[in-house]
Formats: C-alpha cells, structure tokens, sequence
C-alpha cells in the first residue's frame, strides 16, 4: 500500500518535545501543511513555538522517532491517520481539540462508523461487567460500534460486548499504540488489533502517564454518538469521559444502581445533572434515535446507503411504514408493538440506509 509523502512531516511535528497541541495547532493555522512549517524561518516559527522546541524540530532525536513509527507502519493492519486524511474520524475533528494523528492498529474504517462510547469503574463489580457486556453486545448488534478505553472492569467488559456482535470494537488507548495498559488485558488488545481498532494519539513507546488518561478520555467521547456510563465511583474517571461527551454536544446515559454502593454514586450524579437513566440498551437506543432527529445526525458519518441496504434483510416493520412519512405512535399501533421495540428497530434501519428520520418526529421508508 502507498504511504503519503507528507506523513514523515506530520510524525514530525508531533512527535518535536515542547511542541504542544496549542502550538502545532497555531503552525498549522498559520503556514497550512507541516510541510510548510518545516520550511518557515526561525523568527517565525518562534510567534507559535518556544525556542527549545524550535531547537528539538530538525533534531536527531526526533528523527529517528520519526523513522521508529515508519518502520512500525510497515506491519500489517498499522497505519496513521492526520488531520489532513479523509479517513479521519469526522465526528472527532468537530471537536474542541482533535489530535493531529491518531496511530491505528485494526480497522480503521471503524473510526467513521456510527459508535456509542460505554464506560465506567475499573473495580467494577460482576453484575455491572454483566451489564456492561451485555448493553455493548445489543448496541453491536444494531450496527453501533463501541469505543472504551482498555481498562479493566466495564471498559474491557464493553469490548467484549462489542466484538460479540457486528459493530465491533474501538479501544482508545492513554500509552503508546505499542505499549498495552493494563498488561493484565493484552490478550484483549491482541483480539481488538484482529478483529476491532486499537488507537492511540500518543507516539511508540509512551507509558501509562496519569495525565495522558484524561486526554484519551476525550477521544473515547469524540469519536462516538453518545456516551453510557455502566459503573463509577463520585471520584471516577469515567466521568471526566461523560463531561467531555456533554461539553462535545453527546447524549449521555448512565446505568441506576443502589443507593448503598458507592459504585452507582457516580451514575446517580449524572442522572441528577441530566444525563439520561438507562435500565435497557432499549432505553438507549430510542433516546440516540430521538436525538439525532433533532440535528445531531447531520454530524454523523452514516455507513453507505445503498451498500447496506443490498446486505441488510427486510425488516417486518418496513411492511407497516409504506413510503409515507409515519409517526413512532403510527408505526406501534400498525404493527402491534411497544415504543421501545420500535424506536429500537427504527435506529437499527436507519443505521443500515433503509429509514430516514425527518422533523416533527416522523420516518420514512427509503427502499
């Protein structure tokens, strides 16, 4: 496979000591492709970088970086994805602070596929890995592909739901792509690589820094149509992920427990602050269909129509909808079924291209 000619310029810059997100995005701003930057003069470099870093960019060092992630493109299933790819998560670019790469292992054409983000405590307890493998599963199933972080306890429990069913699996990961935390899920992550996407935006060799997992966070949130919270302490880090998806424009779902664990504390505050209670995948599923028909949609990459449609089976509910608009409250009385297995199946038609949803909250038949 053809490698882009600019990509060394791009691990380039990202990969210059000092040069932070901030700086890299003002060179970008203002000289356009780092190659341009690379050729901009000193005294203009220094308006956006620091001297130190100025000095590290035609560096040694960060030359043989730069050959390290070329040697580790050449393996099969590896590959980077800049800002300047169109095959770059476009839900993620819409947000406040993108990475200007992500290093990929698996899949990549996962990043543009409809995802819903489940997350929550690493001490989690066996019911909420339950829950949590079994939500990620009925969210697979229905074409959404799930995106955790590799952590112990519900992450890993949601990539296990994930790559049960056709969705797949997004693992975001706070190391380097080449580094696995915890070790303790590497045969996870070897799985995830095969059959899913592992990503990561920070270089080779990058440890398990404690403030790299907030900036991972992000990227779990921005590369999904919402987020579902299974399991978390007041002091988790899944809520740093559920603030990040509310500040993104995400719909943000939490799993109820009981008011004596101190692991629903954290779910109870997002339910008391507006996320929305989730006790059924079915739950969750109306809630995102009901959300995008308000103009999130528009912001999602949707999978091709024509494509899914020809490899999706007819589904007993197109019969019910003719080709004329049609109401949720229309369709359950048609056919003889409750709201919530119809707005489910109404998501899982419009993911695959046959249902469009249009205002007012009707549907309509497209093939």
């Amino acid at each position: 496979m053809s490698r882009d000619p600019g990509l060394a310029s791009w691990l380039q810059l990202t990969l210059t000591p000092g040069l932070g997100a901030a700086a890299l995005r003002g060179l970008l701003k203002q000289f356009g492709l780092p190659e341009q930057v690379l050729a901009a003069k000193r005294p203009q470099l220094e308006r956006h970088a620091s001297a130190a870093a100025i000095d590290a960019l035609h560096s040694e060092e960060v030359a043989r970086e730069v050959q390290r992630a070329l040697d580790w493109l050449d393996a099969s299933g590896h590959s980077v994805v800049t800002l300047a790819d169109g095959a770059y998560p476009r839900l993620l670019l819409e947000t406040a602070d993108p990475p200007a790469l992500l290093y990929c292992a698996g899949r990549a054409e996962l990043l543009n596929q409809p995802a819903l983000a489940v997350v929550g405590s690493r001490n989690a307890t066996a019911q909420g890995e339950r829950n949590a493998e079994s939500f990620a599963r009925a969210f697979s199933e229905q074409g959404l592909t799930i995106v955790s972080g590799l952590a112990l306890g519900i992450d890993a429990a949601a990539h296990r739901g994930g790559l049960a069913g056709a969705g797949s699996t997004v693992a975001v990961l706070g190391t380097g792509i080449d580094r696995i935390y915890p070790p303790g899920n590497r045969a996870l992550a070897e799985e995830i690589s095969r059959r899913g996407l592992l990503v990561s935006e920070f270089a080779l060799g990058t440890p398990a820094l404690a403030h790299n997992f907030p900036r991972r966070n992000r990227v779990i949130s921005g590369l999904a149509q919402g987020c579902l919270v299974v399991e978390a302490a007041l002091a988790s880090g899944s809520l740093t992920t559920a603030r990040a998806a509310a500040e993104q424009g995400r719909e943000v779902f939490a799993v109820p427990g009981s008011i004596h664990s101190p692991l629903s504390k954290g779910c109870h505050a997002l339910i008391k602050s507006g996320a929305k209670l989730a006790e059924s995948a079915e739950d969750v599923l109306a809630e995102l269909t009901a959300f995008r028909r308000t103009g999130f949609a528009s912001t999602a990459v949707m999978r091709s129509a024509e494509g899914a449609a020809a490899a999706e089976p007819d589904s007993p509910l197109l019969v019910h909808m003719g080709y004329e608009p049609v109401d949720v409250d229309a369709l359950c009385a048609r056919a003889g079924l409750p709201a919530e297995r119809v707005s489910a199946e109404l998501l899982r038609l419009e993911l695959a291209g046959r249902v469009a949803a249009l205002p007012g909250g009707l549907y309509q038949r497209l093939n």
